[in-house]
């Protein structure tokens, strides 16, 4: 692993552009979009504004450079799509083809995981791809274990699995 010190941060309005096209193209280089550059779904992982309007964006740093992004939603609202009343929720966790090995999309799950036991949540829970395989093991690195009685459809075609971390 990279000995760089990685920092978590707010992401800044003039970041939001730069910040929607790194999470798309971290879907698109993992091949996890159904209809890969014309799918939908694209538009929503652009829309950074609209993100850190409804909950907060952080943003994985190092050395001046912006390595990846997470949404952080700390209670309910329109960003959270599985999380209970008591429950944080991680979404859009994102990191550049650059920066993949070097940490970043754990210190970022390790930022969330902080903040909602600081926030006195019960519990911080996401979403993923069945594809996500790496993402999967960082997940159960973390202490979070699946839950399959929550696992969920946006569309027919996608399917999602759940995990849940304890707090």
């Amino acid at each position: 692993m990279d000995t760089t010190t990685i920092t978590i941060r707010q992401a800044r309005p003039e970041e939001y552009e730069a910040l929607g096209a790194l999470t798309a193209q971290a879907y698109l280089d993992g091949e996890h979009l159904d209809f890969g550059a014309e799918d939908p779904y694209l538009d929503v992982l652009r829309d950074v504004a609209a993100r850190a309007a409804a909950a907060e964006v952080l943003v994985a740093e190092a050395d001046g450079t912006v390595l990846g992004c997470v949404t952080y939603v700390p209670s309910g609202g329109p960003m959270a799509d599985i999380a209970r009343e008591s429950e944080a929720e991680i979404r859009m966790l994102a990191v550049s083809s650059a920066a993949r090995g070097r940490g970043a999309g754990e210190t970022l799950v390790r930022e969330c995981v902080r903040r909602a036991e600081e926030a006195g949540r019960t519990g911080l829970v996401l979403s993923t791809q069945t594809s996500m395989h790496a993402a999967h093991r960082l997940y159960g690195r973390l202490g979070f274990v699946r839950t399959p009685e929550r696992d969920w459809r946006p569309i027919e075609t996608v399917p999602l699995l759940t995990y849940a971390l304890t707090l």
